[in-house]
């Protein structure tokens, strides 16, 4: 399957349940991309709370250098 790339405000919208993943592992995905970016720590604070409880469980990683 080919898929398309992310943008940042894609994940930010399919992360806050506005935009519905095209397949269910693009939710963690989309996580992921924010996380990688760093974008999820300058966003509102429930994104950083949620991003480091996926963390945690080991269901998203951090970069490797962290943030």
């Amino acid at each position: 399957m080919t898929t398309k790339k992310l943008t940042i405000v894609e994940a930010i919208l399919i992360a806050e349940g506005e935009q519905e993943p095209a397949y269910p592992e693009q939710y963690i995905e989309a996580w992921q991309l924010l996380i990688n970016t760093g974008q999820v720590w300058k966003l509102q604070g429930w994104f950083g709370r949620t991003a480091t409880t996926l963390i945690s469980e080991g269901i998203c990683t951090m970069p490797s250098g962290g943030h």
